[in-house]
């Protein structure tokens, strides 16, 4: 058995998201004393590399070849060697997979160092307008239309900031999708971060579908920011009076699921029992 002090190190280094003035004079330190560097895409990173002129053995790292070169750096790391570990731009571990690769190192008892930089996603959060606490980060949702219909729909009643990733190609489609439930909720989007052309729009999920839909070509990566359920007093608020509010949805087009799923979410109440009320008042109809 291999003993824990000989043992090398994963580092799991911060890179920019845009800006190159972002990065950190400890992640360069890091880079340049690591024995390799693995990363989701080796051509983004020799760029980066060659801008500092670090030269470094490089090594992929993705979606794709994670569970291959996952057991070849712990090998590496298992041989006394020191990885750095680095994403497209940001935090590796965040919405991608060197979550999967620490957790294998932290089982087999492999040290992991974290070297803090930019995210894209406190990025956005904290120039957003909305609310920093709490917040729920989301990251992509589903690529299928279905699943993340029904994900959304989960999302619904979660009392926070709510923060996803999205590809320019596909971001009307998802914001079309969050519009038919959080149609009135305050959102941002925020687009191209720390970089030249860098963009924060402002306002509700209806009016961002209406302002991606008048654009002819989007582009950018996306981060979509949407605003938790408003605070209610319910003290005054019976079944009778939601129920009332969810049928006023149902004259508008609304089917009972997103009736029941709006309302519940603006008076921060069942969205179950909002939903069985509904079924029964139609029977007795």
């Amino acid at each position: 058995m291999i003993c824990q002090s000989s043992f090398g190190t994963l580092y799991l280094v911060g890179t920019p998201i845009g800006n190159l003035g972002d990065m950190s004079p400890r992640a360069l330190e890091v880079l340049r004393s690591a024995d390799l560097v693995a990363a989701e895409d080796t051509r983004h990173t020799l760029e980066l590399l060659n801008h500092f002129g670090i030269k470094k053995r490089l090594v992929r790292y993705d979606e794709h070849t994670k569970v291959a070169q996952g057991d070849f750096l712990l090998g590496e790391l298992q041989s006394g060697r020191k990885v750095a570990l680095v994403s497209d731009a940001g935090l590796p571990g965040i919405a991608d997979p060197g979550a999967d690769l620490a957790k294998k190192c932290i089982s087999r008892g492999i040290v992991v160092v974290p070297v803090p930089g930019p995210n894209a996603a406190l990025t956005a959060l904290i120039a957003s307008g909305l609310s920093t606490q709490p917040f729920h980060f989301v990251g992509f949702l589903p690529k299928t239309g279905k699943k993340r219909r029904e994900e959304i729909e989960r999302l619904a009643d979660v009392a926070a900031t709510l923060i996803f990733y999205e590809a320019p190609h596909r971001v009307k489609e998802v914001v079309g999708d969050l519009a038919k439930h959080f149609a009135k909720r305050r959102c941002c989007l925020a687009r191209e971060l720390t970089k030249v052309h860098e963009e924060f729009w402002r306002g509700t999920v209806a009016e961002a579908l209406e302002h991606l839909e008048g654009q002819e070509q989007i582009r950018g990566e996306f981060v979509l920011l949407v605003a938790p359920p408003e605070s209610v007093d319910n003290s005054d608020k019976n079944m009778d009076y939601l129920v009332d509010n969810a049928k006023n949805l149902l004259d508008n087009g609304y089917s009972v699921k997103d009736a029941a799923a709006e309302v519940a979410a603006k008076y921060k109440v069942s969205k179950r029992e909002i939903y069985n009320e509904l079924i029964k008042k139609q029977r007795e109809e």
